[in-house]
Order: structure tokens, then sequence, then C-alpha cells
């Protein structure tokens, strides 16, 4: 394994208290730059076609962002072909040629330190303060500690497929390793695939795990899967009065799968029929291009952790929109060790200071959702 980015990585793991300050993010940026300019030859490509090498560049806004497309067509990674473990594909339909998102033991590593870390200050410790929408990036002890006792403390009930039907999906590895961290019980993962291939649920198990009573539930999956649950207990006219402190996180993508609904829509469904208030349905934003996510906490607005930068651009001139103003989201991931750390969208945001507000897909591009992952990318 590379020396250089195998330090990198282990480095960042001890700086994400403190990487927040701007001066710090670029810094570690524009190394990481470095590093992937050398030891990325697609990437090095890409750039020098367009003019640009670590030497070009001050800050980390000025590094070449590259387009989740190009992940389709291109080897992105500084991992050789024979330490490749696992690849990541981007969901889609059945007609659409996946991105690829090659891993190795080490960046599997980060990306799961990085997953967990910004899940467990949005989700696990919102709730041991409170639901307060602000969450903190300094740590003390006594508070990890004291939040590490009452992840036990937790019923998971994950709407996908588990992890050896679909060993390609970033989503369902995220859920295994919340799963992991939780020491949850086994047999969470209620989802399965259908006679196409296509992620379904089992609603015999659902209703089952829905109907425990001794801890407060915690829900995981995409849009797709709760309208299909949420449709399935209206159908039986079941409602759910679900514990004190059950939330739900949900991560959007049902294009093309079933109806669409809005946003708050949805969320009023969740409340109504599952018996979770408004205030404990987080959104999650994610692709299996990056390592880091987004979480939207009382509908605010999505906010990526601090070894993470957002930008929302204009698609004509490829400078920041003003606060308020839709544009592409980019995003530079520095847990993004061994592939890419700047990466260029096709969903598009409205602007909201350092966060933003999702807004959809960009015109032409591809429909995407978690949901429409298939059995023929596995």
């Amino acid at each position: 394994m590379n020396a250089e980015l195998s330090n990198f990585a282990a480095r960042l793991g001890h700086v994400t208290s403190w990487v927040q300050e701007d001066h710090a993010f670029n810094e570690l940026a524009l190394e990481l730059f470095a590093l992937q300019f050398k030891y990325n030859p697609a990437y090095q490509k890409i750039c020098s076609g367009r003019g640009l090498t670590p030497k070009d560049i001050r800050d980390w806004a000025q590094i070449p962002f590259v387009p989740t497309a190009a992940f389709k067509e291109l080897e992105l990674t500084c991992i050789p072909p024979g330490e490749r473990t696992a690849v990541f594909h981007s969901s889609g339909t059945t007609e659409q040629k996946p991105s690829r998102h090659f891993h190795c033991a080490a960046s599997l590593e980060v990306y799961e330190a990085s997953l967990w870390k910004w899940f467990e200050r949005n989700i696990i410790y919102r709730r041991r303060r409170g639901n307060e929408s602000q969450i903190s990036l300094h740590f003390e002890e006594e508070v990890r500690d004291s939040s590490r006792r009452l992840l036990l403390h937790y019923d998971l009930l994950l709407l996908t497929p588990p992890p050896r039907s679909v060993p390609h999906s970033s989503l369902v590895h995220m859920f295994e390793t919340v799963w992991r961290e939780l020491n949850a019980p086994e047999s969470v993962f209620v989802g399965k695939l259908d006679g196409d291939g296509a992620w379904a649920l089992d609603f015999e198990r659902v209703t089952a795990a829905l109907s425990g009573r001794e801890y407060p539930k915690l829900i995981l999956g995409t849009a797709f899967s709760f309208v299909h649950l949420l449709d399935y207990l209206a159908e039986k006219d079941l409602r759910c009065d679900l514990p004190h402190g059950s939330q739900v996180m949900e991560t959007g993508g049902y294009k093309n799968r079933s109806r669409s609904l809005p946003k708050a829509k949805l969320h009023s469904l969740i409340s109504e029929i599952l018996g979770i208030p408004l205030d404990n349905i987080i959104c999650e934003y994610g692709m299996s291009e990056l390592s880091s996510q987004a979480y939207d906490v009382q509908g605010s607005c999505f906010r990526f952790p601090p070894w993470a930068r957002v930008q929302i651009v204009s698609p004509e001139t490829g400078r920041e929109v003003s606060d308020g103003e839709t544009g592409l989201i980019r995003v530079l991931d520095l847990a993004n060790v061994f592939s890419v750390a700047a990466i260029q969208t096709e969903d598009l945001g409205i602007r909201r200071g350092s966060g933003f507000e999702l807004a959809g897909r960009a015109p032409l591009a591809e429909s995407r959702g978690c949901s429409l992952m298939t059995a023929d990318k596995i």
C-alpha cells in the first residue's frame, strides 16, 4: 500500500476536531491534491489537460473537480488493481453504467471512520443533547463515554437488503458500519431483492420489528423504501406508536420506482403512521463517489463534516453562487484519500451559508437513487 497516502489517512483521523479551521483545511486539501496528482494516473491526466498541477494551486477551491460521470469511464483511483478489495457502484437504472469507487482495507477504514463520526454527532449525540440542531464539533470524553453507553439502547431497523446481497452498495456498507458500531442484534436488515433484482421490503419482518416496545427505534432507509412501507401500513390500516426517542433517517432516492413525494409530505406521513415526531426525522445526502455524508437536521439545511467543504456553483460559469441562489453541488472530501477528493455532482442545491438545501437533479442528469441498485451490479 502507498505509504504517503496511508500516512495522510492516519493523520486525518487525528485532526478532525480542528480541521474546521479554514487554514488547516486548505493545507490538508493542497497536500492531498499533490498526492492524488502523483498517484492517480487518470486524475493526473484530467488535471494536466486543464493545464493545472499542484504548483498552480494555492486554494482548495482551485483544485480541479471531477464530475461523477467520469467515475463511469475512468479508474479514478490511487489503488493498484491487485490491492483493490471492494468497489462501490452508483445506483441507477439497469440501462445506466454505474460509477465505480475502488477501495482497499485502508480506504475502507477511512470511509467507515468518517461516516460513523458524523453519523454519531448528528444522530446519536443529538438524542443525548435534547435534539439540539447545532452539533458541537468538539467532544469531551465524558460526553462520548456517556453517549456510547446509550448506543446499546436502540432497536435498529434497516430498510435495505443485507450486505451479502448488495456488496457494491456504499449505502448498505454504511448501514452495516452503523449496525456494527451500535452493537445491534442480528436480523436488522429487513430488505430483500425482488424478482427483477430491485430492492424491496420483507413486510412480515418489518412489522415484527416495529412491534417491539423495549427501546427506541432507529429506522434508516431510502425515501423509496419508506414510501413502500407507509403504503403497506396504510393499506393494512396499521398505525405505530413507537417508543419515545425513536428516530428516522431517510436518504432520498425513489425515482422511477414509486410515486415521488415532496419531502414535507413524506415526513408528514412518517410522523402520522409511524408515530415519530417531525423533529426526529433527519435527512442524509451522500453518494458512492464520496466518503462523507451531509445531514439535514430539523429541516434547516444539509451540512457536511468539517473535513469536507461544499460549494454551490453556476453551471454556466463554474463560480460560486450567492446565498439563496441555485447551482450545482461540488464537494471536496478529505476522506476520499485514495481516489479523488474534489467531486462535481449532478445535483442542484440552494446555497444556505456554509450549507445547502437540496433542489433535485440537474437537467439531463441520469436518474439516481440508492433504491434503484439492482442485482446485475453485484
